[in-house]
């Protein structure tokens, strides 16, 4: 392998300009104080963790974590999510709170399986967590909150999907009981939205017509609240009408919020079969095929760090609705006062230029020299342009140009 030049990087990582780090600010705080309107309080976590604990319990498969070793032989991981290092924390330093919790975050995240397709091994989320309600009520308000930041980052086109593991981890148990295998290439499939395949997996299978169209039926369980009902008579399995009944009392406090027009019920959405373990959801924006959020609940992770609890929370893509925004709702460009000194007055010209700052104006300071002042002083009644870059006004401290400005240099 040749040696990267000295203006390469890895494969996976961006790097982001001012104009991009701008509006990524701006989607990160309009986000972070959506959340915090609705009583979430901001966490910071480290960016490298034990393997053996965050890394383990943590969504993400072996393969796609970033590992490395510490001076002691240690294997750490790079965070592959935020839930996990958060269940940690709410175990630990935060053992003695009372629940429930409600927690938000703002976080770069790395998976190593994102180099492929062109997909970013780093990228940012901007989420929240639920920790200790285990009710309908918990998942509609993540749910509503969710479509809530996306509002407030600028998505003005999206739909949220919403969907329920128990409800096909019953249905499967109930058509396919035992035959775990095939449950596994079948769940596969829909994880990722393979139909085609889905449909092929079940010719395999050898089933009864009943059985096939039962299973092939749920390729079909996709829309408003009338989803449910037909959910319902499906499958009579304990599990998926538990389940099912659960995304209905979500549907009703979703329409109590005024939302349910964002919403779907699709039940071949399934989220990762590892980590969740009831309700999941997805939000996709208009004209882009990756969802701008996720999220679910996942109530066995906290037992992995000894203090069982239920929980629910969500991660907007905080890059990937940069994407979505393309050139939409530029942020304001700061407007910058230029001050410009020689070696005598520089003392006054930057206390003033301080003074400035401090009462909320940009101010660039410069030395320069006669030619450049005088140019300034004929050109600077409005906008104009110094070295590339706009400025609004112009203040020149200097003892040596006053005869050739007419005034006294300030």
């Amino acid at each position: 392998m040749s040696k990267p030049k000295v203006f390469e990087k890895p494969i996976g990582v961006k790097d982001y300009l001012p104009e991009a780090v701008a509006k990524l600010r701006r989607i990160e705080h309009a986000a972070l104080a959506c959340m915090q309107g609705w009583g979430y309080e901001q966490i910071i976590t480290p960016t490298m963790e034990y393997y053996d604990t965050v890394g383990v319990a943590s969504s993400t498969s072996d393969q796609k974590l970033f590992k490395l070793l510490n001076n002691r032989g240690t294997t750490l991981v790079l965070r592959s999510d935020m839930t996990a290092p958060i269940a940690r924390v709410v175990s630990s330093l935060l053992k003695e709170s009372p629940f429930p919790l409600r927690l938000s975050y703002h976080a770069n995240v790395y998976r190593a399986i994102e180099e492929e397709a062109g997909r970013e091994a780093e990228f940012f989320q901007t989420g929240v967590e639920l920790v200790g309600d285990a009710s309908a009520d918990a998942d509609a308000e993540v749910v509503a909150l969710a479509i809530a930041s996306l509002k407030a980052a600028g998505v003005k086109r999206f739909k949220i999907a919403i969907g329920h593991v128990g409800f096909l981890n019953g249905l499967f148990e109930e058509s396919l009981s035992g035959r775990k295998e095939e449950q596994e290439q079948l769940k596969a499939c829909l994880l990722g939205r393979d139909y085609v395949g889905y449909r092929e997996q079940l010719r395999q299978l050898s089933l009864e017509e009943p059985v096939m169209r039962e299973l092939e039926g749920i390729l079909r369980l996709r829309g408003g609240q009338e989803v449910c009902k037909q959910a319902l008579e499906l499958s009579a399995d304990e599990t998926a009408q538990a389940s099912i009944q659960h995304l209905c009392e979500m549907w009703d406090v979703l329409d109590a919020y005024g939302l349910s027009e964002h919403v779907l019920i699709d039940l071949t959405m399934i989220g990762d079969f590892s980590y969740y373990t009831g309700m999941t959801f997805e939000g996709y924006a208009a004209d882009l095929g990756f969802p701008v959020v996720s999220g679910g609940r996942y109530d066995n992770l906290l037992a992995q760090f000894g203090r069982p609890a239920p929980a629910t929370g969500f991660a907007l893509k905080t890059t990937r609705i940069l994407e979505v925004l393309g050139n939409e709702d530029e942020p304001a460009k700061a407007e910058r006062m230029l001050i410009g000194y020689d070696e005598t007055e520089r003392k006054a010209a930057l206390a003033i230029a301080q003074q400035l700052r401090g009462q909320g104006a940009t101010v660039v300071t410069e030395r320069i020299g006669q030619e450049e002042a005088a140019e300034l002083a004929k050109n600077t009644s409005g906008r104009f342009i110094f070295k590339g870059v706009e400025y609004v006004e112009f203040l020149l401290f200097t003892e040596g140009m006053d005869e050739m400005l007419g005034g006294d240099g300030k």
